[in-house]
C-alpha cells in the first residue's frame, strides 16, 4: 500500500505539472501549469483543483456612473448625503470624502432616484427607485425592504410627509404611480397625461395647501392642480418636449417660477407652466439635471447639468449662463445636488457618467473629485505589462475615469491621467503596451471622440498624438511585436484603420478593401514582422485580413454568419496551427485556416453577445480560452472552442467589456466589468495530496485496487 500511495502521489504531480500522463486516462487534459480540466461530456472539475471565485479588485478605482443624489436636509451638521449607481446606493457621512456601499436587502441595484424624507434627521427615512422596484430604507439607508416589483425613474415626497405620507413614483413607460401610506400601497394617476413616460417629478413646496406637482415626459410637462387625479399638458412655447429635468423655485407659491431642462435647452416659466420661454442663443444646451439655490427668490441662483458640456450656472434666473466646469473629469452631468446651507457654504455637488461624484465650495467656480469608495467603474480596456510576472503592472482603461494603474496585480489602483484629455469625458476605449515595456514605458490609450494619447514614463503622463484634422473615436490599437525596432502601431476608427511606423508620430488611413469602416477589432499575427499579417473585425462588415501591413485588405467571412465582430484573438502558434477566433453578437467563431473558413462554436455558450477574448499562452497545448459576454459573465473552453462552461462564481456583475490573462501560472484572468470595475479569478494548482485525495474522493480516475506488480 505504501508503494501505491506513492505512485498515486506522483499522477497527481504530474497531473500538476500539465504533464501528458494522467491525461491518458481519457477523462482529464492539463491546463498548461495549472489546474486539472474535465474533457468535454466529463464531469466538470471546478473547485477540485483549489481554483479561487472571483473577487473584486477596485482598491483605488474610485469613480463610475451616478445617477442620482440626495443630500441631507441637516447636511450642514450631518454632512450626509448619498448617491445612486450602477451598483446600488453608496452613503458619505463627512462631505462626500468618503463612500460606502448601503445595499443590505437591494436586490436591483440599477439605482435611477432617491428621495430622503424631510424629517431625516430624526426618522432617518429615504427611498430608492431602481429599473427593479421601488425600495424604502428607514435607517439611515443600512438596510433596504422592497415596496413595489416595478422599476422607477423618479421619485417625489410631499413636504409635509411626516403627516399625509405621501409619496410619487414615474415609471418609464406607465406613467406615475402614487402613495398615501409611506408606500405600502400605490395606484395609477395618469388622467389626461398623453405620454407615460416620466423622467422627473416636482412637487409645489406648498403642496399641502396647493395639491400641485408636474411630471416631465418624452412629451412635455404636465401639471395637476389636485394631487395627481387629474393632469394637464403644459407644453406652449416648450419647443422641445424631451424633459429631463424639473425644478421648482423655493418661492412657488409666490412667484409660479419652475425651469425645465430638455435635451436642446433649459425652459423658464413664472405662470405656474402655463407659457414657457427660452434664449437659444443663451441657454445652456440642454439640461439632464437642474438645481435651484434654497435662497433662489434671493440670489436667483441656479445649475444646470448637461450631457455632454459640463456644468452651467446663472445667477439671474436663467436670463444668462456660465460654463463652470474647472475640475470636472467628465462633462456628462447626470445629478446635482446643492446644500440646504448654500447661502453660506456655497456647496454642490455634482453626479457625473463616468467620473463619479464632484464637490464644489466656491459655488462652481472650481470642482474635485470625492469618490474614494465608489466602486463601480466602466472598465472598457485592461493591458498586462509583458513583464507582469516580475512587475505586476496591470492598466485599466474605464469610461469618465481616464487610465488606472496598479504595480501590484490588482491589489490597489491609482488614476494616471496627467495630460489625458478629449471627448466629453475620459473614455478609454482600449489601451495597447509596448512589448518593450521594461525599458521603454510606452503605453497608448485610445480615447472616445478623443484620437489617441501616449506615454514613455509608465503612464506618468501622456501627449496626444496627431492623426489628422478630425479627431477619431479610436476602438481597439495594436501593437507590432517588434515595435522596438519596427516602431508599428495600428488603431481601429470609425474611419477605418491607421496606421503609425513612427511610434504614434505621424499615421495614414490603410483601407484599401476595406469595405466597412467600422473597426471593433484588430489583432496582429504573433510573426508579424516576417508575415506582415493583420486582421481587422468590423460591426456589420465581418472580418477582414491583410498580409502585407494593412496596405490592402480582403474581406474573409466564409461561414461567418454573425458579422458584427467585437472581438480578435490569434492563437500563440498561429504561424504553425493558423487559428483565430472571432467574437460577435451571436457567440464565438472558430477559423483553423487564418480565416479563409469560419465555423460557429458555441456549446455551452449561453449568452452569445461576445464582447472580449483571451486565448492561454499556452494554448498550442492546453487548448484553454475565455470569452466574456454581455450579461452571461465569463466562460471557459478547454477544447478549443468544441465546448463552453461559464465560471462566474462571486462574479458581481456579468457585463463583460473586457478580459485579460497572466502569462505564468498560477495563471489570473482579470475582468472589466461595466459597472462593478475589475474582478480577478486565479486557477491556483492544488498541492499534490489534495490532488490526490480530491480525485479519490469522486471515484473520478484512479483505481484503489493495487494493479499488476505492485505490492
Amino acid at each position: 500500500m505504501k508503494r501505491l500511495w506513492i505512485v498515486l502521489t506522483i499522477l497527481a504531480l504530474l497531473a500538476v505539472m500539465g504533464c501528458p500522463t494522467i491525461a491518458s486516462n481519457n477523462n482529464l487534459e492539463p491546463f498548461g501549469a495549472g489546474p486539472l480540466r474535465a474533457k468535454p461530456g466529463t464531469r466538470n472539475l471546478e473547485h477540485l483543483s483549489g481554483e479561487n471565485v472571483w473577487t473584486q479588485s477596485s482598491q483605488g478605482m474610485w469613480g463610475g456612473d451616478v445617477k442620482a443624489l440626495a443630500i441631507s436636509p441637516g447636511y450642514v451638521t450631518d454632512r450626509t448625503l448619498f448617491a445612486g449607481t450602477s451598483g446600488g446606493v453608496f452613503k458619505s457621512s463627512d462631505g462626500g470624502a468618503s463612500w460606502s456601499a448601503m445595499n443590505i436587502g437591494l436586490t436591483s441595484l440599477d439605482v435611477r432616484a432617491l428621495a430622503l424624507l424631510p424629517g431625516y434627521a430624526s426618522d432617518r427615512t429615504l427611498f430608492a427607485g431602481t429599473s427593479g422596484g421601488v425600495f424604502k430604507s428607514t435607517d439611515g439607508g443600512a438596510s433596504w425592504s422592497a415596496i413595489t416589483n416595478w422599476g422607477a425613474w423618479a421619485l417625489a415626497l410631499s413636504p409635509g410627509y411626516a403627516s399625509d405620507h405621501t409619496l410619487f413614483a414615474g415609471i418609464w413607460g406607465r406613467g406615475v404611480r402614487k402613495s398615501s401610506d409611506g408606500g405600502a400601497s400605490w395606484s395609477a394617476v395618469n388622467t389626461g397625461i398623453t405620454n407615460l413616460n416620466i423622467n422627473a417629478l416636482a412637487l409645489s413646496p406648498d403642496y399641502a395647501s396647493d395639491s400641485t406637482l408636474f411630471a416631465g415626459t418624452w412629451g412635455g410637462v404636465f401639471k395637476s392642480s389636485d394631487g395627481g387625479a387629474s393632469w394637464n399638458a403644459m407644453n406652449t412655447g416648450l419647443i422641445d418636449l424631451g424633459v429631463y429635468a424639473l425644478a421648482l423655485s423655493p418661492g412657488y407659491a409666490t412667484d409660479s417660477t419652475l425651469f425645465a431642462g430638455t435635451g436642446r435647452a433649459v425652459f423658464k416659466s413664472t405662470d405656474g407652466g402655463a407659457s414657457w420661454t427660452v434664449d437659444l442663443g443663451r441657454t445652456p444646451p440642454g439640461a439632464r439635471a437642474l438645481a435651484l439655490s434654497p435662497g433662489y427668490t434671493a440670489d436667483h441662483t441656479l445649475f444646470a447639468g448637461t450631457h455632454g458640456d459640463g456644468g452651467f450656472k446663472s445667477t439671474d434666473g436663467g436670463a444668462s449662463w456660465s460654463a463652470m466646469n474647472t475640475g470636472f473629469t467628465s462633462l456628462l452631468i447626470l445629478a446635482l445636488a446643492l446644500s440646504p446651507g448654500y447661502a453660506a457654504d456655497s456647496t454642490l455637488f455634482a453626479g457625473t457618467e463616468g467620473g463619479g461624484v464632484f464637490k464644489s465650495t466656491d459655488g462652481g467656480v472650481s470642482w474635485m473629485a470625492v469618490h474614494t469608495g465608489l466602486t463601480y467603474q466602466r472598465v472598457f480596456a485592461l493591458a498586462l505589462s509583458p513583464g507582469y510576472i516580475t512587475d505586476h503592472t496591470i492598466f485599466a482603461g474605464t469610461f469618465g475615469g481616464g487610465v488606472f494603474k496598479s504595480t501590484d496585480g490588482g491589489a490597489s489602483w491609482s488614476a494616471v491621467n496627467t495630460g489625458l484629455t478629449g471627448g466629453h469625458n475620459l473614455l478609454i476605449q482600449t489601451l495597447a503596451l509596448s512589448p518593450g515595456y521594461a525599458s521603454d514605458g510606452t503605453i497608448f490609450a485610445g480615447i472616445h471622440k478623443g484620437g489617441i494619447f501616449k506615454s514613455t514614463d509608465s503612464g506618468g503622463s501622456w501627449s496626444a498624438l496627431d492623426m489628422g484634422p478630425t479627431i477619431l473615436s479610436v476602438y481597439p490599437l495594436a501593437i507590432s511585436p517588434g515595435y522596438a525596432s519596427d516602431q508599428t502601431i495600428f488603431a481601429g476608427t470609425g474611419g477605418g484603420v491607421f496606421k503609425s511606423s513612427d511610434g504614434g508620430a505621424s499615421w495614414s488611413a490603410v483601407n484599401t478593401g476595406l469595405t466597412n469602416l467600422s473597426i471593433d477589432a484588430l489583432s496582429l499575427s504573433p510573426d508579424y514582422t516576417t508575415d506582415s499579417t493583420l486582421f481587422a473585425g468590423s460591426v456589420g462588415g465581418g472580418v477582414f485580413k491583410s498580409t502585407d501591413g494593412g496596405a490592402t485588405w480582403s474581406a474573409v467571412n466564409t461561414g461567418l454568419t454573425n458579422q458584427i465582430v467585437y472581438a480578435l484573438a490569434l492563437s500563440p502558434g498561429y504561424t504553425t496551427d493558423s487559428t483565430l477566433f472571432a467574437g460577435t453578437s451571436g457567440g464565438v467563431f472558430k477559423s483553423t485556416d487564418g480565416g479563409a473558413t469560419w465555423s460557429a462554436v458555441n456549446t455551452g455558450l449561453t449568452n452569445q453577445i461576445v464582447y472580449a477574448l483571451a486565448l492561454s499562452p499556452g494554448y498550442a497545448s492546453d487548448r484553454t480560452l475565455f470569452a466574456g459576454t454581455l450579461g452571461g459573465g465569463v466562460f471557459k473552453s478547454s477544447d478549443g472552442g468544441a465546448s463552453w462552461s461559464a465560471m462566474n462564481a462571486g462574479l458581481g456583475n456579468l457585463y463583460i467589456k473586457s478580459l485579460a490573462l497572466t502569462p505564468a501560472s498560477p495563471r489570473t484572468l482579470f475582468a472589466g466589468t461595466d459597472g462593478s470595475s475589475v474582478w480577478q479569478y486565479t486557477l491556483v494548482p492544488p498541492t499534490p495530496a489534495q490532488a490526490t485525495q480530491n480525485l479519490i474522493n469522486r471515484g473520478l480516475v484512479i483505481n484503489h485496487k493495487p494493479r499488476q506488480g505492485l505490492t
